[in-house]
């Protein structure tokens, strides 16, 4: 098989075209530019370097684009999937500066994950230049709002239907097998208000759901000392917020707290709800005073995928030959696009670049290892997609 040559310069000016874009999600900041500007220099770039492209807006001003080179025919299809869209620049002194020193580049998105997105865009690149023997077709997806509620890959997955998936989370050339789930629980207490003087008349909502936390507490560390997965270790939880009350002087009539419980592979939402449940009915047993409702408020499933796979078979293909040596089988523990993916039915796989400061006030991507993941990428293509 032949190894399409990625253009180095290419890549990096690419990369920093990207970070000088604010793309930061309006769903998490409110002011934040959205996916617009950055989607219409995607269109126009990925059309400029060959590829059929077509954009695909799920809700107003969230786009994601793809361009697609298309196969001869009779061989698998491949996406390479990356998102568009940062989380917010709060504390950054250069945000979109596009600085480069000591082999890195500085800006908000430079490790997640333009810097993947940008070595998506070289392959695809490599493989036109070198009129690659693709029999099935290449997809690149740069997609809107995985930072938020993944809009754009549960969008594209109804209309680009393909036989694998590349994910280029941050993954510091590790190849990517599981990653955990999450389900975002809401829990009431429900009390009486009363004057605070009055404790015969009132029902302290606060102080139930202190007994709620004990238990909780006890739940997460036999969570931790349970099952574990090989790969991602034992799933777990935190209460994230908590709320209530209205005054000093009254007793309060309700509570909120909201429950972030982390899964691994197996576990499902059901499972999650009736553990939580159980611990409610258990403690209105206890006390018929105790009233509590459950409420899920969002959830996604964990992701897991053979090391038997032909996706994953040719990015270690791949990735031995750039890199000398076989990348380590690793897990991941935050959540991906590729769960969503793998759940279509698309055989799927994670690897991207090394860096830092993902979500954090200095963020930075290693160079050499973007250039790594464009080569990795551009060979795996010509294996999967010349592959029936």
């Amino acid at each position: 098989m032949m190894h399409p040559p990625v253009d180095r310069e290419y890549l990096f000016e690419t990369l920093a075209d990207l970070i000088r874009i604010n793309s930061i999600n309006s769903s998490l900041v409110p002011d934040g530019a959205g996916e617009a500007e950055i989607a219409a220099y995607l269109a126009d770039a990925l059309n400029d370097i060959g590829l059929e492209v077509s954009s695909h807006e799920p809700q107003p001003g969230r786009i994601s684009v793809v361009g697609r080179l298309a196969g001869k025919g009779g061989g698998a299809s491949l996406m390479l999937n990356a998102h568009s869209d940062t989380v917010g620049v709060e504390g950054m002194t250069e945000p979109f500066s596009a600085r480069v020193s000591d082999g890195r580049m500085y800006g908000r998105g430079a490790y997640d994950m333009k810097g993947s997105l940008a070595a998506c865009m070289a392959a695809a690149k490599a493989l036109v230049e070198s009129d690659a023997p693709l029999e099935g077709d290449l997809l690149v997806a740069a997609v809107a709002d995985e930072e938020h509620a993944s809009i754009g890959t549960s969008d594209l997955i109804r209309d680009c239907r393909v036989t694998g998936a590349i994910v280029t989370e941050p993954t510091e050339l590790e190849i990517c097998l599981a990653h955990k789930g999450f389900i975002w629980v809401e829990i009431e207490t429900h009390g009486r208000a009363a004057h605070g003087s009055r404790f015969e008349e009132g029902i302290d909502a606060n102080m139930r759901m202190g007994r709620l936390l004990s238990r909780l507490e006890e739940l997460e560390q036999e969570l931790r000392s349970g099952r574990q997965h090989p790969l991602l270790g034992p799933p777990s939880l935190h209460a994230a917020k908590i709320s209530g009350g209205s005054a000093l002087s009254v007793y309060a009539e309700n509570c909120k707290l909201q429950i972030e419980r982390r899964t691994i592979p197996g576990e499902i939402e059901g499972q999650v709800v009736e553990e939580l449940q159980a611990i409610v009915n258990h403690l209105s047993r206890e006390d018929p005073t105790f009233k509590a409702s459950l409420d899920v408020l969002f959830s996604r499933d964990p992701f897991e995928v053979s090391p038997e796979t032909a996706i994953v078979h040719r990015v270690a293909d791949a990735a031995l030959a750039v890199l000398g040596k076989p990348p380590p089988l690793a897990g991941q523990t935050p959540w991906m696009d590729a769960a969503l993916l793998s759940a279509a039915g698309v055989e799927t796989v994670v690897i991207g670049p090394s860096g830092g400061g993902a979500h954090s006030r200095e963020e930075w991507v290693d160079l050499e290892s973007v250039f790594c993941l464009a080569q990795i990428l551009a060979r795996t293509a010509v294996n999967y997609c010349c592959s029936n």
